[in-house]
């Protein structure tokens, strides 16, 4: 009988890069929050070796593809000789910062390890996740987390008291932005390159609280300051959340979704309109409750 599995995706509440390595990743402090738009999923056992489809066209589903490789990386470590089936329905935007992939492929850990009776424990899921993604990691937890070294270091962290209530709106322009060119190009942006260590943790302790906090500069993405000078767009957006009542709004990841979190959820259903408005219908829009 085919699993059938839900896909989420993440915000950036913070990303605070803090310098390059000898290794060529970025050391940064990230508090990522999950967000409950998904991508779909189903798993069977079956094929010969891994028999992925997708139902992106541009989307490769063969060794090129994140979930392709997780699934080749769990029957190897499993010593696993079956095929298996997977389709990928993607609901997701691609490029966008939010990390549909990195979610897909930590889903296919998990979801695998079910289909063939928990060969693997937990913390060899773990390892094999940091290996293929910094992203990976965080999403085997359905939770918030707070994520050091290159983000594969992740620590999971009950739900924000501050988030109660609040909903999300999430636009993705209709175009994507490659992580390899938002790094490179962080280079001539010294201060964002080279962050002051500490933020994330005190963004957690804000959110920890009942109150929304006070200080709204705790929430930032260095990837913004190369985002901005090439897709201004992005900076419009977010200036016109702010106008139109949004507690914050920022870029998650490096982009090119950016999103606003509102008082409630109708507040930022209203967002939307107003954004379709000022903006046109184009690209991707969603909102809802965290």
């Amino acid at each position: 009988m085919p699993l059938e599995k839900k896909s989420p995706c993440k915000v950036n509440l913070i990303l605070n890069i803090l310098g390059k390595r000898a290794d060529g990743f970025h050391e940064l402090e990230t508090v990522m929050q999950p967000v409950n738009i998904c991508d779909e999923m189903r798993f069977e056992r079956g094929g010969s070796g891994v028999e992925l489809s997708c139902s992106h066209p541009e989307l490769p589903t063969d060794a090129k593809n994140l979930v392709h490789r997780a699934a080749t990386a769990f029957l190897q470590a499993a010593e696993i000789s079956a095929g298996v089936r997977i389709h990928l329905q993607k609901n997701l935007p691609l490029a966008g910062g939010i990390g549909g992939g990195s979610a897909n492929a930590a889903v296919t850990f998990t979801a695998l390890n079910e289909l063939f009776g928990s060969p693997l424990p937990p913390a060899q899921l773990h390892e094999l996740a940091a290996v293929l993604g910094s992203d990976v990691p965080f999403f085997l937890y359905a939770q918030p987390a707070l994520a050091t070294g290159r983000g594969e270091r992740v620590q999971p962290l009950e739900a924000f008291p501050a988030l109660r209530g609040k909903a999300i709106l999430l636009v993705h322009p209709g175009f994507g932005i490659s992580t390899p060119w938002s790094y490179q190009n962080l280079a001539r942006f010294p201060k964002a390159l080279n962050g002051q260590p500490g933020r994330a943790e005190k963004l957690v302790t804000a959110l920890q609280a009942k109150s929304w906090p006070a200080d709204v500069g705790d929430f930032y993405n260095s990837l913004e300051a190369p985002a901005f000078e090439k897709f201004p767009a992005l900076e419009l957006y977010q200036r016109f959340f702010r106008e139109q009542g949004a507690l914050i709004s920022l870029m998650s990841g490096s982009g090119s979704t950016t999103f606003a979190i509102t008082r409630d959820l109708s507040a930022a259903e209203n967002l939307a309109g107003k954004f379709k408005s000022e903006f046109g219908a184009q690209g991707w829009v969603a909102a809802v409750p965290f």
